[in-house]
């Protein structure tokens, strides 16, 4: 352990999962050098995502990837990565010295401990970024942050791999890693859902290329909130303009009536926070709330 006190040597890795976010760390971390030996691909996507981001680099059983690895790159989805670790374990993959880095949101080091019992060194590193499986996935990982947690001894050494995939670390607690990962989901997942909904609506207004009217705002609307919080909130809800609020139910009850519930769900919390920040009298959110609890 005391060899990776600052910065880990050029390692040998090898990728358990090649699916979006696996494929692009394992190129990554080639980039800076360090040479991946060998990965694991179980559909053809992913094996076609090896074959463009991992040229060259032979795909191998799970168990085999591993016990070659000086770092074993654990990128699998996060409900079966228990059962992944627990397995690899019992074929006795890992082992003493051995970097193990899973790149789970969800989880912090306790799903690796069938690794670290027998003595592999646990990271979780969690790229906060969203992939597409895209040729450009590779250069928006630079500069990007990673949710960091490791044992306190090795966060320079959880910190140097993020620095080497030319990403930012951004330490998280061991404990906070749920919470963590439910706050990235919540917006990142949502505004997929929101702006997409919302451009289905445009489309079937009439509005032509919906995104050209939805990007502009869209961008301008989260640098705002990033930059100002609250203080951005604009629209009818922020307002209290209840009879505009009302206009939009009529409208997506005969249009769109798959959007109400999360319309008056949002509202409801737009509401709220524009009453805490000042922004809503709260004569205005007792009209609104009335609106918004109308059948």
């Amino acid at each position: 352990m005391a060899g990776f006190a600052v910065h880990p040597a050029r390692l040998t890795v090898g990728v358990v999962g090649t699916g979006r976010v696996g494929s692009v760390l394992g190129a990554a971390l080639m980039r800076a050098g360090h040479t991946v030996i060998a990965a694991y691909a179980v559909s053809a996507q992913s094996r076609a995502r090896a074959e463009r981001l991992l040229p060259g680099v032979p795909l191998k059983p799970a168990d085999e990837v591993v016990k070659e690895a000086g770092l074993a790159l654990l990128a699998t989805p996060d409900d079966v990565l228990e059962d992944v670790v627990g397995g690899l374990a019992a074929a006795g993959a890992f082992g003493p010295g051995q970097l193990v880095v899973h790149v789970c949101g969800r989880f912090g080091l306790e799903v690796l401990a069938p690794a670290t019992r027998i003595g592999a060194i646990p990271l979780a590193l969690h790229p906060v970024m969203t992939f597409a499986g895209a040729p450009e996935d590779l250069q928006r990982l630079t500069g990007s942050t990673f949710g960091v947690t490791a044992p306190d001894l090795l966060r320079p050494v959880a910190e140097a791999l993020v620095i080497d995939m030319e990403g930012e670390p951004v330490w998280v607690p061991a404990q906070a890693r749920p919470v963590y990962h439910a706050a990235l989901v919540y917006a990142a997942n949502n505004i997929v859902t929101l702006t997409t909904s919302a451009a289905d609506v445009l489309s079937q207004a009439g509005v032509e290329n919906p995104a050209r009217l939805l990007g502009p705002l869209l961008g301008a609307s989260l640098d705002n909130a990033l930059r100002r919080g609250d203080q951005a909130m604009t629209g009818p809800v922020s307002r209290g303009d209840a009879g505009t609020v009302r206009v939009h139910l009529e409208a997506l009850r005969r249009e769109a009536p798959e959007l109400v519930a999360p319309y008056i769900a949002l509202a409801r919390l737009t509401a709220e926070r524009a009453l805490q920040a000042g922004l809503l009298r709260a004569d205005q959110a007792e009209g609104l709330l009335e609106v918004l609890a109308a059948r």
